[in-house]
């Protein structure tokens, strides 16, 4: 019997020990998608920033000399240069211990990098210990953030949600930044929780959303969002203040649906 225990301690101690030590290089993961390998990881620990821009690659290939070229509709220049990352990427139950950066204002070459997704992308059930930046990237296909807990910094500012795209139970301990976010397809934030202000201003849904039993801890700022659809609210809370000035649902204003609701 001495000996089964014994003999069962070791496995036990040999399994935890084999998953402590899965760990990889956040540069292993960006050599893989350089050459066009997809990247699928479960139950894993990214060490490293993880620059899906690969700005340090690109500066070197740019000229001193600022360009200028147009972006958007605010009349404003930008140096905007885009990375393509055209590989399934899926991420689960991992964690981040440093950066991920889909977006980079770089202030020596005066450029600004940013990374759009060809292919599905999914970082399901996993944590962002440190920045998660994906503002102005471009989702083609499936996106799936749903579990997620962002513990530092995130922002999806002018992000493009062109397929399916999940967003439930997930946690944002800091600000959580979707303004000027479009969203073609339905998209839910089930059961999520911010702990922090909440900014959706000038979002667009196209296909409805959904907060049921969303949680809000601090300010939720819905100005100028859009929302053509389904907009579930049910259980919703919001402990401070909801700034809804010049938000339409359906085309009516936000307290007119909300009176057509009860």
């Amino acid at each position: 019997m001495k000996h089964t225990i014994t003999l069962l301690t070791c496995l036990f101690l040999t399994a935890t020990i084999s998953f402590a030590q899965k760990t990889i290089e956040a540069s292993d993961i960006l050599k893989e998608l350089k050459n066009g390998k997809a990247i699928s990881y479960k139950n894993t620990t990214i060490v490293g920033t993880l620059d899906f821009t690969y700005m340090q690659e690109a500066v070197t290939k740019l000229p001193q000399k600022k360009k200028k070229s147009w972006w958007g509709n605010s009349g404003n220049y930008d140096n905007k240069i885009e990375k393509i990352i055209d590989v399934t990427i899926s991420f689960t139950n991992c964690t981040f211990k440093d950066d991920v950066l889909a977006y980079i204002p770089d202030e020596d070459s005066g450029y600004t990098f940013t990374a759009s997704f060809e292919n599905s992308t999914i970082f399901k059930d996993c944590k962002f210990e440190r920045r998660a930046m994906f503002k102005y990237s471009d989702f083609d296909k499936k996106t799936d953030f749903s579990g997620t807990t962002f513990k530092d910094d995130s922002t999806f500012k002018y992000a493009k949600f062109n397929k399916e795209i999940d967003f439930s139970n997930t946690t944002f301990n800091e600000v959580a930044t979707f303004k000027y976010a479009k969203f073609r397809y339905n998209v839910s934030f089930f059961n999520s929780l911010f702990k922090d202000t909440a900014i959706f201003k000038y979002t667009n849904f196209n296909d409805g959303v959904s907060f049921k039993n969303a949680k809000f801890k601090e300010d939720l700022n819905i100005k100028y969002m859009k929302v053509s659809g389904n907009f579930d609210l049910s259980n919703m809370k919001v402990e401070y203040d909801i700034d809804s000035k010049y938000t339409k649902i359906n085309g009516k204003e936000f307290s007119t649906y909300l009176v057509d609701q009860n």
